[in-house]
């Protein structure tokens, strides 16, 4: 006898034998060395741990000279630019003033742009209305080439403001862009970049903080 597609049942059973599928545990353990791995190839890179100090800084110095910081994401990478934002505006881990900081995200701006003039300048829109001189862009796209974000950027350099790349490859529109380059290339999939990107947000976070308000530190200002 055969199947619906003509295959003789004896070939699918054989087939279905030898599917051996791993045990949920062994997923999870997998899935866990996977970031465990893509977490110490980034540790071990001298130079892109640089450019996250970087990015720390000239965070901190925008916010010092009275700058706010931008960002912006599609998908996941809207979810951390948000993130970015209410952590510097409300509180990460102790008391310390708010930053002026704020998420490409508000959802009448993003449809009344995207109605508009395309999805494509939703972000570059914002910037162009509010960016002035002196305050910094967080431009995260894992595959570095959201024709969006990328629009934001390019709107910003002509703006002058300065633009942080937060990507998962290198040699992309949106690193060309940059004035400081963050790169985790963790895998095949956005999903690994995107927990090395979250790190990457609190590190920013917490180096700002250091210089802004060391006292949470154990440092005196």
């Amino acid at each position: 006898m055969s199947d619906a597609q003509g295959r003789p049942r004896r070939a699918r059973t054989a087939a279905r034998s030898a599917e051996v599928p791993i045990s949920d545990v062994a997923a999870v353990r997998s899935a866990l060395q996977e970031a465990s791995a893509s977490l110490a190839r980034l540790l071990a890179d001298g130079a892109m741990l640089e450019q996250i100090a970087q990015a720390g800084r000239l965070l901190a110095e925008t916010f010092a000279a009275g700058g706010r910081a931008y960002s912006c994401g599609n998908g996941g990478s809207m979810c951390d630019a948000m993130h970015f934002a209410e952590e510097l505006t409300g509180r990460f881990r102790d008391d310390r003033p708010g930053y002026a900081a704020l998420a490409i995200s508000d959802a009448s701006h993003l449809s009344c742009v995207g109605n508009d003039y395309g999805y494509e300048r939703v972000f570059a829109r914002f910037i162009e209305a509010h960016g002035r001189a002196g305050d910094v862009l967080l431009a995260i796209s894992t595959s570095g080439t959201s024709g969006n974000v990328i629009a934001a950027a390019d709107a910003a350099k002509r703006l002058g403001v300065r633009v942080i790349a937060l990507t998962g490859r290198a040699g992309t529109p949106l690193t060309e862009l940059a004035d400081i380059a963050v790169i985790t290339p963790a895998g095949r999939y956005a999903d690994r970049v995107q927990e090395l990107h979250i790190k990457v947000i609190h590190i920013l976070i917490e180096l700002v903080e250091r210089r802004l308000a060391p006292g949470n530190y154990g440092a005196s200002v």
